[in-house]
């Protein structure tokens, strides 16, 4: 079955980019947006501003990651990233994110789709994700994508909040 988006114009195009890079902040201030109004009550803008700079910028550059945004109209809609993860051969996806004037026409999965073949040049051969378990969407989006879930936990539990996945990228 193919899938069609009707909402991706002609003009959009992925454009790699370093994580200082102008068009890049709405990325960072509508996931900072996004996690305060998702987890108030449960983390703090501190926290927040924290867990995005938690890694240094060199890790979501070549050679061993990458930061892509896709550009409408010259101005950024969705984006991601990826670093090297603990294990050898498995990129970590970070940070994927659509803005809220463009969700609900596939540009999530979109880049999704881009961050995987990215790996793939990159010669990955395994991807690792998290996500919050207050983000029903980005669940049902790597649960419909190939990824498996390896654990799941909400706040209050013994383990650390989160929905921890992990696929398997084709090798040429």
């Amino acid at each position: 079955m193919v899938a069609v988006f009707s909402s991706v114009v002609p003009q959009d195009h992925f454009a790699y980019v370093s994580v200082h890079d102008p068009l890049a902040r709405p990325l960072f201030d509508e996931l900072a947006y996004e996690y305060g109004s998702r987890y108030a009550g449960l983390i703090n803008a501190e926290e927040i501003s924290h867990e995005l700079r938690r890694y240094p910028d060199e890790a979501f550059a070549a050679p061993h990651g990458a930061f892509v945004l896709l550009l409408r109209d010259a101005q950024a809609i969705a984006g991601g990233a990826f670093m090297r993860h603990e294990d050898i051969g498995t990129a970590e996806f970070k940070r994927i994110w659509v803005s809220r004037n463009h969700r609900r026409q596939g540009l999530s999965r979109l880049v999704l789709a881009e961050l995987e073949a990215q790996a793939v040049r990159q010669r990955y051969t395994r991807v690792f994700l998290s996500t919050g378990p207050r983000q029903p969407e980005a669940i049902a989006l790597y649960q419909t994508s190939g990824y498996t879930l390896l654990s799941a936990h909400d706040f209050g539990e013994e383990q650390p909040p989160g929905y921890l996945f992990e696929k398997d990228l084709p090798t040429s």
